[in-house]
């Protein structure tokens, strides 16, 4: 499937007109023991978004895209499936333009997301039979499309709307390479719709392409074309392909169980103190498999997609984690960095 064209108008625009109003992310440097030899990782924490991730930044792309096109009349109500940070982030951007905003959601939305979204007067739509598949993804989606049939209705569709990727194309991977400039010799990225990946991929391809970009994805999703199973952790992974992705985008995919993302999130948090999301976990469960396989790869980036707050009735949840009998693995080891990494410009 050809790459969707790069959206070059009204985001890219807007985002320019931002500068000095919005701040860069952080890039933390830590190191990760493998072996006995520790490994320099530094962690793009997209938690430091206004709303709490790098959804953020999809969100703000794909209103602007509606509002560019003229489907948005005054007060009209924005549609998308999200049961997670996605739909938070619509949901503060569309009361702060007085939009209405509909969740549709799973039962496997996180009970905090779940309250945020109340919160900012999102109303929620529940699709709680499992689709042909086994999951709900199909079956969100078939709501979507029942609801924009309605007037004053529209999809902000983060599947296919090639505003995702351009985002990232134009904002993320610019303010990643600024912050990369002593060097980096790959990046880690988790796969749900796949924009991020093909926004900041597309770019390196293009500035600099003897950074390896690695695609990271769970066992059981198939967002990358593997087989479709069963999955635990949200807000990574997805029960169809990608459509905003090829396979020249990316030098090598990773898959992760659930048992390695949630050690590293817990490892982390332990050594350091930050505390990530399970996205964020497998992210750096995967960069662990690559160093281990390419001893000389030298500095990484991994770009953690939001932070744990919302997990800790979850991944950080002794209880949980025997409910769900996932057993990770409490030998990994992370120290905290011992260089200062310096500030990007403002974007």
């Amino acid at each position: 499937m050809a790459a969707p064209p790069l959206f070059t108008s009204a985001v890219a625009a807007r985002a320019g007109t931002l500068v000095g109003v919005r701040r860069a992310t952080p890039l933390v440097e830590v190191e990760l023991v493998l072996a006995a030899r520790p490994r320099r990782v530094r962690l793009k924490l997209e938690a430091a978004n206004r709303w709490g991730s790098s959804k953020d930044r999809t969100a703000f792309a794909l209103l602007e895209a509606l509002e560019s096109s003229g489907e948005l009349a005054a007060g009209a109500t924005i549609v998308e499936s999200s049961s997670g940070n996605l739909g938070v982030a619509l949901a503060a951007l569309a009361r702060q333009r007085g939009y209405g905003f509909v969740a549709v959601v799973d039962p496997r939305v996180a009970s905090a997301n779940l309250r945020e979204l109340q919160e900012l007067g999102a109303r929620i739509e529940l699709a709680d039979e499992p689709d042909e598949q086994g999951g709900y993804l199909l079956a969100r989606l078939r709501r979507v499309q029942d609801l924009v049939r309605n007037e004053g209705y529209a999809w902000t569709n983060q599947y296919g709307n090639p505003a995702n990727p351009d985002i990232h194309y134009t904002e993320t991977a610019p303010e990643l390479w600024r912050q990369t400039a002593d060097g980096c010799d790959a990046v880690f990225v988790a796969v749900s719709t796949g924009g991020t990946l093909a926004g900041v991929a597309r770019y390196l391809r293009e500035t600099a392409p003897r950074v390896q970009v690695v695609a990271v994805d769970m066992v059981g999703s198939s967002a990358l074309g593997y087989p479709s199973g069963p999955r635990l952790l949200t807000g990574i992974g997805s029960a169809r392909r990608s459509e905003f992705l090829t396979p020249s985008d990316y030098d090598a995919a990773m898959l992760v169980t659930t048992d390695e993302a949630v050690a590293h999130c817990r490892a982390l948090a332990a050594a350091t103190g930050l505390d990530v999301g399970g996205s964020s976990g497998a992210v750096l469960a995967a960069c662990a498999n690559f160093l281990s396989l390419h001893p000389d790869c030298g500095p990484t980036v991994c770009i953690c997609p939001d932070g744990g707050r919302k997990y800790l009735d979850t991944i950080y949840s002794d209880d949980w984690l025997g409910e769900h009998g996932v057993r990770p693995d409490d030998s990994i080891e992370y120290r905290p960095g011992v260089r200062s990494l310096p500030v990007s410009e403002p974007r």
